[in-house]
């Protein structure tokens, strides 16, 4: 199957997720990640109706941003290295990957050079993986309020990485959990506008959006595999 009808696809399924819980498929944001994809092929992806490209890496966002049209709406959505924010403020309207305290500092003072306001989300390790980044679930209230003093960084909300698992259901939790303290955050932090909650990839997308997901970061089942 070819991009369009993978994508068509993608959102037959998060309508059919959104609307088992009483949602409009409409307040679901899908960014296709495009790690490892060609220009030509982001391009195929452009004329089937997708609008938002998430990178991992920041080279290759840089690389490619250039060589596409300016309407599109880039996210930066893997871990970010300090030394690397330079090069995305400015560039990218949201980054889902703020896991630390200096680098919230370097993406404030990165923002602020340029008169900008970056918008963040918190990386929060629900499921505690040795191998993930992101704050630990009992430090995000403290982590978020630290950061929300910095005049160069808006938090708009939280992400988190669920296991690769075979079976979605075996991650429910992750997202469920995820979903109960954005829920709980808003009741803390009522001045705070933590509107996202980015959860879901291409192998368990239809359960993080059944657990209130508004963002999904998509790229096999949209794109195949890649290297």
């Amino acid at each position: 199957m070819g991009i369009r009808e993978n994508l068509a696809r993608v959102w037959e399924q998060v309508a059919r997720a959104a609307l088992k819980t009483g949602r409009d498929p409409g307040s679901v944001k899908l960014v296709a990640v495009t790690k490892n994809v060609s220009l030509e092929v982001m391009q195929e992806a452009l004329a089937a109706g997708i609008k938002v490209f998430g990178e991992n890496r920041v080279q290759e966002l840089v690389a490619k941003q250039p060589r596409l049209p300016g309407d599109i709406e880039w996210h930066m959505i893997g871990h970010l290295q300090t030394n690397k924010v330079k090069y995305i403020i400015g560039k990218v309207s949201l980054i889902h990957s703020l896991d630390s305290l200096r680098l919230a500092r370097e993406i404030s003072r990165r923002a602020r050079e340029r008169g900008l306001v970056a918008e963040v989300l918190v990386q929060v390790n629900i499921s505690g993986e040795e191998t993930k980044y992101g704050v630990p679930p009992g430090e995000v209230k403290s982590f978020i309020e630290e950061v929300a003093g910095l005049e160069g960084v808006r938090v708009r909300g939280l992400m988190t990485i669920a296991p690769f698992v075979s079976d979605p259901e075996q991650v429910r939790p992750v997202f469920r959990e995820l979903n109960r303290m954005a829920g709980w955050l808003k009741r803390e932090l009522p001045g705070l506008p933590l509107d996202y909650l980015s959860m879901g990839m291409s192998n368990d997308f239809t359960v993080a959006v059944e657990e209130g997901a508004n963002i999904i970061r998509v790229g096999s089942a949209i794109f195949g595999p890649r290297p």
